[in-house]
């Protein structure tokens, strides 16, 4: 299965017949025929419907052309990254973020980059995993990432990670909620509350609230689970439940307060991740910008840029 065959799939699809793809493709109808035959036939199945109207996919034509709409986007993408890191500039820098960070930093950090030099930068929002998922990909020049200091999450062959900042994990409550006031909560104490949770379950939010849940001796009840920070803020606010969360993530519009804990629930390491290799010097320089700004807006304790791979 190769790229031109995929191409050829999507024309059709795309212009219903054999011979207006090929004209959008600048290939004659024999070469599509070509391609569509050899497809078919690595695939085992016939993809294409053709008669006197012109050509139209099989419902296993369907199936295939999406998935082939998406390899291609994606080939496309890495390769206007590779043609960029070629160019010692470095025109474009795709950068992918957390959400509290992203809105937070980065803006001002662009506008610092952007002073310096002629780039541009594209900044895909994305929770951690789904970051590590494109930077493997050779979708992006560098993720900002958190995990866990107890439970590394993205240790592994292919990238670079700088440590940037650590700050500890709290509860996020509403400020009318009684645990607002007075000292630490002892984490046993919220056996009773429901919980606010990432939509995916391997973060590492969840699996600290899982961790502490367990060594203070209950299952935490979720009511929701969601990456939309306004959506945790509202929900928090209004009293209907309560979510892990650290200082700089806090978004003091809303009626809610960031409590610590009498257990210590461990600390969240934000770092930048670029895949292994040369870097370019826009990145680094972007990374420069990042380690500065962040530590300024945490509570916690700034890291010395060390680098763990």
């Amino acid at each position: 299965m190769t790229p031109q065959q995929l191409r050829v799939l999507v024309g059709i699809r795309d212009h219903g017949s054999l011979s207006k793809a090929g004209s959008a493709l600048g290939y004659g109808v024999p070469t599509i025929v070509h391609h569509l035959t050899a497809l078919e036939r690595h695939t085992k199945a016939q993809l294409v419907d053709r008669d006197r109207r012109g050509a139209r996919l099989t419902p296993l034509g369907q199936v295939l052309v999406e998935e082939a709409a998406e390899i291609l986007g994606r080939l496309e993408r890495a390769e206007r990254l590779l043609a960029a890191q070629r160019d010692t500039g470095l025109g474009l820098v795709r950068i992918g973020a957390f959400a509290s960070v992203g809105s937070q930093l980065l803006p001002r950090a662009i506008r610092t980059l952007r002073s310096s030099r002629q780039v541009q930068v594209e900044v895909v929002e994305a929770e951690p995993t789904v970051v590590i998922a494109m930077l493997r990909a050779g979708e992006l020049h560098a993720g900002l990432v958190y995990d866990s200091v107890d439970d590394p999450a993205f240790a592994g062959p292919g990238l670079d990670q700088t440590v940037i900042v650590e700050e500890p994990y709290q509860v996020l409550v509403s400020r009318e909620s009684a645990r607002a006031a007075g000292g630490g909560i002892d984490f046993a104490s919220l056996a009773d509350a429901d919980w606010i949770c990432s939509r995916d379950m391997n973060e590492t939010s969840d699996r600290v609230l899982r961790r502490a849940a367990h060594e203070a001796g209950f299952e935490p009840r979720v009511l929701m689970r969601t990456d939309d920070l306004s959506m945790i803020h509202g929900l928090v606010a209004e009293g209907l439940g309560c979510t892990l969360m650290t200082k700089t993530a806090m978004d003091s519009r809303f009626a809610v307060t960031i409590c610590h804990t009498r257990e210590q629930l461990g600390l969240r390491r934000t770092s930048f991740v670029t895949p292994r290799g040369p870097v370019p010097d826009a990145v680094r320089e972007l990374q420069g910008i990042l380690t500065r700004l962040l530590p300024d807006r945490i509570a916690g304790r700034p890291v010395d840029g060390r680098r763990s791979t």
